[in-house]
Order: C-alpha cells, then structure tokens, then sequence
C-alpha cells in the first residue's frame, strides 16, 4: 500500500477568501460577547425590562443594515459605545482587546459622568458638529435606537412631558450632524416631524 494522500480540500480557494470575513466575524462576536458580559446586569427602561446588550447591538445593526456601515472598527465601536460610560470598563481595556482605533472611538461618544447630567446633554449638543465623522455615525445611530424604543413605549417612571424633552434635545444633538448620513438623518426627521419638533 504507498503513503495516501490527504483528503481534498472540498472548499479550496474560496476557504482562503474566507479569511478576511470570518476574521471581521470573530471580531464582531468578541466585540459583542466582551459587551454582553460587561452589560449583563443591566436592563433597559422599558416595562419589560429588556436586557440592556439589546441596545448596543440595535446600534450595530442600524448602522450596518441602515447606513450601509462595513468598516469593522466602528461596528465594534458601536457593541461597545456605552461600556466605559456605564461599565467598569477602562479605555485600557478597551485598547489592549479591540486596538487604539477603537478605544478612540468608545471615547469619543462616551460622556463623562463625572459630569452633572444636565452639563453632559448640554456638551452632546455643542461637540456634536466636531466629532469624528465615525462618531458621528455613530452617534446618530444610537439616537435612532434610543428614540425607537422611545416611540415603541414610555420608559418607567417617565412622563409623557420627559419623552417629548427628550426627543427635544436629541434634534438638537442631530442638527450638530447634519451631513454624515442621509438615510440616518431622513429617519430621525421623520421621527421628528411625527412629534411636531421643527426640522
């Protein structure tokens, strides 16, 4: 009997081409699983109190089906945009798992809570206009997400008159935004004018 040779390969090249993708894939699944753990206690205001992830991947997910995001650094950006705001997770940390790239980014759209809530909000308004065009995205994204869940239904202990404050001062972050994302910005107007908020 000679030496047998090895099995075929069945997938051959288009294995090879493969591994940029499932590369990109396992970066977005260890952005999302490093989230999931760090927000695991965490549930949002809704009546149902849905598991907080829920948001960070909303984001994600508006930005790559909705505005047409591939770059893989802000996707993961966006699994991870509230995890040093509302985590105990450090820009180290951030930096030595998903690169400097990242960890600017996380930074760049995290507010500092150091900060009196009422000087955060009005900081997102005034920096909105120069923030990194990724930031901006991103940014954009997340108020999308946020003012949906909004729509959908009135987080706990929140009045009718707190929502519509609310979606007031998210068009004002938005108009610091403005030319970043056509079909973003066409949506979040469109939310809007549903709430009679000038656009």
């Amino acid at each position: 009997g000679g030496a047998s040779q090895p099995a075929p390969d069945p997938l051959g090249e288009a294995a090879a081409g493969m591994s940029t993708s499932a590369s990109d894939a396992a970066r977005l699944l260890d952005a999302t699983d490093f989230a999931a753990r760090k927000h695991r206690a965490q549930r949002r205001k809704d009546p149902e109190g849905t598991p907080y992830i829920n948001h960070p991947i909303g984001v994600a997910w508006i930005l790559a089906h909705e505005a047409g995001v591939t770059d893989v650094a802000v996707l993961q950006a966006a699994l991870l945009h509230d995890t040093l705001e509302d985590t105990e997770t450090s820009p180290a940390e951030l930096e030595e798992r998903f690169g400097p790239a990242v960890r600017r980014l996380v930074e760049e759209v995290s507010d500092d809570k150091a900060l009196p809530r009422a000087e955060r909000k009005r900081l997102q308004v005034a920096q909105a206009a120069q923030k990194s065009p990724a930031a901006r995205l991103l940014a954009l994204a997340d108020k999308l997400h946020n003012l949906r869940d909004l729509q959908r239904c009135t987080p706990q202990g929140w009045s009718e008159e707190r929502v519509q404050e609310y979606f007031l001062w998210a068009s004002e972050v938005v108009k610091g935004l403005r030319g970043t994302n056509a079909a973003l910005e066409e949506k979040l107007r469109q939310l809007f004018q549903a709430r009679g908020l000038p656009v």
